[in-house]
Order: C-alpha cells, then sequence, then structure tokens
C-alpha cells in the first residue's frame, strides 16, 4: 500500500491543532467555571490535550519543512548509475521549481524552472503517486535525439569523452564492464554509463512548452521520456542536491565516503 505521507503529516497537524484549540477555546473555560462554582481547583488537562499541545507544533514544522523546503528520498533502482547509486538516500530542494500547496500540489509562487542537466525528482506521469528521479535533457522548445547511444540537441550531438570501464560493488556490480563517459551537455557535465551491443530505443522529439525530456545517466537501464514521454511542469517535486546517506541494502554495503556528496 503506498502512503501518501503529505496527507498524512496535514491530517495529524489539522487534529492536533483542532484538539487544541478546541480545550483552549472550550474546555479549558468549562474547567475553570466548574471548578469556581465548587471552590475547587481546576482539574488538570486531559491526556489527549497534552499530545496535542506537544506534537502540534512538531507535526507543522516538519509539514512546513517538507513541502517548501527539503523533502529525502531513496534511491530504490541504478537508472541514475553513475551519478546515484541503489541505496542512497538524497534531499531534494522543494523551493527551487516553485512554491506548491500541500497535498492538492498547485503552484503559488513561481520561482524558477528546471535548466538543462538539472537532476530532478518528479511524479512519474503515468502513476503520479510514484515519484522518479532522472536528468534534464531538453526545455520546452528542443528538439531532442537520441541515435547510436548519442544524444543530440537541436541536431547537434552532445559531446562526450570515454573516461574508462565501470567497476561496480553491491547491487551495481551488474554493471562492472560498461563504458563509462563525460557527457558535456552545457552547462552541466557529468558522467553516464553506455553498454556497447545494448540495444537502444532511438528517435526523436520536440519537447512540447510547459514540458521536460528527462534521461538516465545508466543510458542502456533506465526507463525515461525516451518510453513514456515527456514530464509536465506539475509533476515537478525538486532539484536532487545531496547524498546525506547511502546504504545498499541489497548488496549489503554502507557507503561512507558518498556521504555530503552533492549532486550534479
Amino acid at each position: 500500500m503506498k502512503i501518501d505521507f503529505a496527507a498524512v503529516l496535514l491530517s495529524l497537524v489539522l487534529a492536533s491543532g483542532a484538539v487544541w484549540l478546541l480545550d483552549q477555546w472550550v474546555l479549558a473555560p468549562a474547567r475553570q467555571r466548574a471548578a469556581a462554582r465548587s471552590g475547587a481547583v481546576a482539574a488538570p488537562r486531559p491526556k489527549v490535550v497534552e499530545y496535542a499541545r506537544s506534537f502540534f507544533p512538531i507535526f507543522l514544522a516538519v509539514l512546513l519543512l517538507r513541502s517548501f523546503l527539503v523533502e529525502p528520498f531513496r534511491i530504490p533502482s541504478g537508472s541514475m548509475m553513475p551519478t546515484l547509486l541503489v541505496g542512497d538516500f538524497i534531499l531534494v530542494n522543494k523551493f527551487t521549481y516553485g512554491i506548491r500547496l500541500p497535498v492538492i500540489d498547485i503552484k503559488v509562487v513561481d520561482v524558477g524552472r528546471p535548466q538543462r542537466g538539472d537532476v530532478v525528482v518528479f511524479r512519474y506521469p503515468e502513476d503520479p503517486s510514484v515519484p522518479f528521479i532522472k536528468r534534464v535533457v531538453g526545455l520546452p522548445g528542443d528538439r531532442v535525439g537520441y541515435y547510436n547511444k548519442v544524444l543530440y540537441i537541436n541536431g547537434q550531438p552532445v559531446p562526450q569523452e570515454p573516461i574508462g570501464v565501470y567497476h561496480g560493488t553491491g547491487s551495481g556490480a551488474v554493471m562492472t564492464g560498461a563504458e563509462v563517459k563525460r557527457e558535456l551537455l552545457q552547462p552541466a557535465t557529468h558522467d553516464i554509463l553506455v553498454q556497447a551491443g545494448a540495444p537502444s530505443l532511438e528517435g526523436e522529439t520536440v519537447v512540447p512548452e510547459g514540458r521536460y525530456f528527462v534521461m538516465g545517466d545508466n543510458r542502456d537501464n533506465s526507463r525515461d521520456s525516451r518510453y513514456w514521454g515527456t514530464v509536465p511542469d506539475r509533476n515537478l517535486i525538486g532539484k536532487a542536491f545531496l547524498i546525506w546517506f547511502s546504504w545498499d541494502w541489497g548488496g549489503s554495503e554502507l557507503h561512507w565516503e558518498r556521504i555530503g556528496d552533492s549532486i550534479h
């Protein structure tokens, strides 16, 4: 079962806030009036009210932080290797592409737009309950092509520099032997993996207005815009910027050296 944490947090904020306000405006004055009539000391607050008063600011702070500033995600697959590995825990900047209301995801402040080369987290267009992470390679109006494992932007091939052979560990060991190439996608420069002889889905498309063409850095092992189309602006969650922890559960490996690495 998929859990909508934003909806859960919002429900907790509303429930704890309602209990707190009900006690503040109705129940507490009633207790005081009853105590005054009997000459006794006013009864203490009920436990549920104490819990609501204690947890409301915590729930609210987490909701605001997660909705408007930073949200954590875990990388479940190798589609963004070598940039991101299975088990990387990342932070996503929610502010970069505009402020959206929690749960309903309506943009209320337009701060900025994705740039070519950004690593973005978005709601998968075919199932918005599933978050995906890919790299933006095509902006609105761009003509994006992919032929013979080379990316083309507006008819021009994006230069690639051979780096060497990839040696993976843990869950990434299956990619050992793949070619590592540095793709000079201006203004971003990043490494990609390609496998000689592996089939590639080729073709060309023009990116519609308000949409983005995204690809995984593990080019022969990524289901991305080549397969299911472009990403609407409304599906954007934010820009990935930091690896804060890295634990490959499947490979039982803790990658201390990746903690604190920036994502580019």
